[in-house]
């Protein structure tokens, strides 16, 4: 069998994306979620919640609810975009968010809250 290296299946893998319209299925079932960066001020932050929160239900952020403490902007704005991006079908750009969101392979699911 023949050795492929490393930066051909990168690139391969690459253009597979694009051509599959960016929703490509890694092989081994890599689940993937969209959080906040934490360079992000206060305003994006609340943007971002206002936004997501406006096309997907953010119920789970709500007093009382298990993602909503600790209450603070970083982690609702995570939660809120998070739900954004799994929504609409994990594709990069559901997590651009104007370049404030990273995409992590990293559960980021804590106590109660778990992120979908």
């Amino acid at each position: 069998m023949a050795k492929v290296k490393p930066s051909t299946l990168s690139l391969f893998l690459l253009i597979l994306s694009f051509i599959s319209g960016g929703n490509m299925i890694m092989a081994n079932g890599q689940k993937t979620w969209c959080v906040a960066k934490p360079s992000s001020d206060q305003a994006t932050l609340l943007g971002n919640i206002n936004f997501a929160c406006s096309q997907v239900d953010c119920q789970i952020l709500r007093r009382g609810c298990p993602c909503y403490a600790p209450d603070n902007l970083i982690n609702h704005a995570s939660i809120a975009m998070n739900l954004y991006y799994q929504a609409k079908g994990r594709n990069h750009w559901n997590c651009d968010f104007r370049n404030s969101a990273l995409i992590v392979q990293t559960d980021p699911s804590y106590a109660n809250c778990i992120y979908a």
